[in-house]
């Protein structure tokens, strides 16, 4: 499948993604057998319910073709199709990578954005 999905890791994570080449996922990941990725229309949402009121955050633009089967889209919050990951996220694999924190009401705020 192509397109992209985005994952939410810390700032440290991101940091052992670029020195290893890949991430394996975090314990919630290691837990359910998959990582767990957002499409764009679920992101917000994600970034609400998990990590409100966090910074020290990077969102993964991953770029989805290179995965081929291993991403699965199964049911999860509200029964929507979210893209799950079986396998390793790759360094290659992210487009793009964007410094951002969550404030307490859940909104995301890029470092970027003046």
């Amino acid at each position: 499948m192509s397109g992209v999905a985005y994952k939410i890791v810390s700032t440290d994570d991101w940091a052992a993604i670029q020195a290893t080449g890949g991430y394996d996922g975090s314990a919630v990941d290691l837990r359910d057998g998959y990582i767990h990725l957002s499409a764009a229309d679920q992101l917000a949402g994600t970034a609400a319910k998990h990590y409100a009121g966090r910074d020290g955050l990077m969102l993964l633009d991953v770029e989805l073709a290179p995965y081929g089967e291993a991403v699965v889209w199964e049911p999860s919050r509200g029964g929507a199709l979210f893209p799950h990951l079986y396998g390793r996220l790759t360094a290659a694999a992210v487009r793009r990578a964007r410094a951002f924190r969550v404030d307490q009401t859940g909104e995301m705020i890029f470092e970027d954005a003046a």
